[in-house]
């Protein structure tokens, strides 16, 4: 080597490692929307733009999605719970068929779509207890 040590990725790092790692501010950011992300109850939903100010940036709905986006495969945030301001799923540009995944992990939990794929947000929507409302 050249001086220079090898990256590493941060999968690769030893336990001790990545207790002790700064966290970057994307992950800081993205930790505090999946903390409020994990407090939306079974059988309701929240908006972008409501988990976005519930975790301290108003405003930023987009920044939500990005965050949601970017969850690794088997975690325990339950992101299908995010839903559009209009009371529909958002989307996707992967074309995986998330939309689909969505809409049946709701219906699971006892979420009703109408006829035109939208739920009732006056119905459904999580109403976090003014204690509840930050992290």
């Amino acid at each position: 080597m050249t001086g220079v040590a090898r990256y590493r990725h941060r999968s690769e790092w030893t336990a001790e490692q990545r207790q002790t790692a700064p966290m970057s501010s994307a992950t800081s950011t993205h930790t505090l929307i999946f903390d409020v992300v994990r407090r939306i109850p079974r059988g309701h939903v929240a908006t972008y733009g409501q988990v976005a100010r519930l975790a301290g940036f108003p405003r930023h709905a987009r920044l939500v999605g990005y965050a949601l986006h970017a969850l690794p495969e088997g975690n325990d945030v339950p992101w299908h719970r995010v839903v559009n301001a209009q009371g529909r799923i958002s989307p996707r540009s992967d074309l995986m068929g998330r939309e689909d995944l969505q809409r049946l992990m709701l219906e699971d939990e006892g979420v009703r779509f109408s006829r035109d794929g939208v739920l009732s947000l006056a119905r459904y929507q999580w109403q976090p207890l003014p204690t509840e409302g930050s992290p």
